[in-house]
């Protein structure tokens, strides 16, 4: 559902604006969708968390080597000197060549199963990590972009406004030169025209800030970026998808699934120590030789062996008993922190849903208050013309026309935000998003 837009001939700046845009389509001005995807690429934050997810997949190997067999090797040369006074009393050298290959295969231990379903669940808590740094990504590329825009639009705003009072000042003056007005109105005019030239300022700072912003997640120089097309809505979700969502937050989010994993991991750590105290029985295979040229026993020997070892932990100082009583701190601390993301979640949907409302309310409020603005100059114009209304009444209905475009756009921005985020906040935020709005934007002039 989207707001149209007010008649071109009304407006003809924008229509100029939005022909502009379209002619320079071919500059390539970069879209959303276009600058997330520099942003993964580029994103230090982003890249620390695919390394720690990287590291985190690599749990669920570790614990599968517990229940895989392990080999050991082992050789060893030596040179010996042998001197025996009960053969001949002479000295001898002579080499010997042992070694050693051992096999170790678990047959049943317990907490080594327990380990491995541990690591299983942890490598799926990393991708699930991942995700939410991909969902944090998205939200801070889609906020960085917006206020980009959102500043541009400010500062033309601002700039519209220094113009606006700069010819009133030069009308103000030339009036009060041919005795037509009073010191009062100068001096008012240029008041506002130092305000205008100091907001101005203000808004082209501000720009920089966000701008530099935008660079930093995008590890470059930012590129003309594509406007928000000024025919298009701002309600990219209806009211039913909304609603939907926000009843989905405290079960679908994906802070919540990660809480969920990692519940299941402390309840596995507490089996895991449990089963330390059970009995371990393991397959050993040997294989050893010796081969010496000693003078006492010379020869080769060589010996195999197979077995079952078993082991019965009996007491190791009371360490089990306190890293059970440790693992059950962890279980209950992992609920909390569950507990804690449901309801964020459901904070964050709520919020979310609050500022989809308001925000296309506002948007549509201050739409009909710019057109009424833009009348209200019109006419406060005329008055002053005919000499039913003062200089400053027209400026305060200048003021307040550009006031008006600078908070049309950001409400527009605003609201689309929201709607971002209540989709993050229902994890179901995603690329796609980025694409639909791409659908909505124009390329702006280089």
């Amino acid at each position: 559902m989207f707001i149209p837009a007010l008649p071109a001939a009304r407006h003809p700046s924008r229509a100029c604006a939005a022909l502009l845009a379209l002619a320079s389509a071919a500059a390539g001005a970069d879209t959303l969708s276009e600058i997330y995807l520099q942003a993964r690429a580029n994103d230090p934050i982003f890249g620390a968390a695919t390394a720690t997810a990287a590291a985190g997949r690599e749990k669920e190997f570790q614990a599968r080597a517990g229940l895989l067999p392990t080999v050991t090797a082992s050789a060893t040369i030596q040179r010996d000197l042998e001197h025996s006074n009960y053969i001949d009393g002479k000295r001898r050298i002579y080499s010997n060549r042992p070694w050693n290959v051992t096999l170790n295969q678990p047959l049943f231990r317990l907490a080594n199963m327990r380990g491995y379903e541990q690591g299983v669940l942890q490598s799926q808590l990393a991708d699930q990590q991942l995700r939410l740094a991909e969902q944090d990504l998205l939200l801070r590329v889609a906020k960085a972009y917006f206020d980009v825009l959102q500043a541009q639009d400010a500062l033309a705003a601002m700039t519209a406004q220094r113009d606006a009072f700069a010819q009133q000042l030069a009308q103000s003056k030339r009036s009060f030169d041919v005795g037509l007005s009073s010191i009062t109105d100068l001096n008012e005019a240029q008041a506002r025209n130092d305000l205008g030239v100091a907001q101005e300022i203000g808004a082209r700072n501000d720009l920089e800030v966000k701008r530099r912003t935008l660079e930093k997640l995008i590890g470059r120089e930012l590129p003309p970026l594509a406007t928000v097309a000024p025919e298009a809505g701002v309600n990219v979700l209806t009211a039913e998808q909304a609603e939907r969502l926000v009843e989905r937050a405290p079960s679908d989010s994906l802070q919540v699934a990660a809480g969920e994993t990692a519940e299941q991991v402390a309840k596995l750590e507490i089996d895991r120590q449990h089963a330390s105290r059970a009995p371990t029985i393991d397959l050993v295979l040997n294989a050893n030789e010796r081969n010496s040229t000693a003078y006492v026993s010379p020869g080769n020997s060589r010996n195999y062996t197979a077995g079952l070892e078993i082991q019965i932990p009996v007491f190791q100082g009371g360490a089990v008993d306190s890293r059970t009583r440790e693992a059950v701190a962890n279980l209950e601390r992992t609920r909390q922190e569950l507990l804690n993301a449901r309801a964020q979640a459901r904070l964050d949907a709520r919020q979310a849903y609050l500022g989809v409302q308001s925000g296309s309310a506002l948007y549509t409020s201050l739409r009909q208050a710019l057109v009424s603005g833009e009348t209200q100059v019109k006419s406060t114009t005329r008055g002053l013309e005919v000499g039913t209304r003062t200089r400053v009444d027209v400026l305060n209905a200048e003021q307040q026309l550009f006031a008006t475009r600078k908070d049309l756009a950001a409400a527009r921005y605003q609201t689309l935000m929201a709607g971002l985020q209540l989709k993050a906040a229902a994890g179901a935020l995603s690329e796609e998003d980025f694409r639909g709005l791409d659908a909505l934007m124009v390329n702006p002039k280089p």
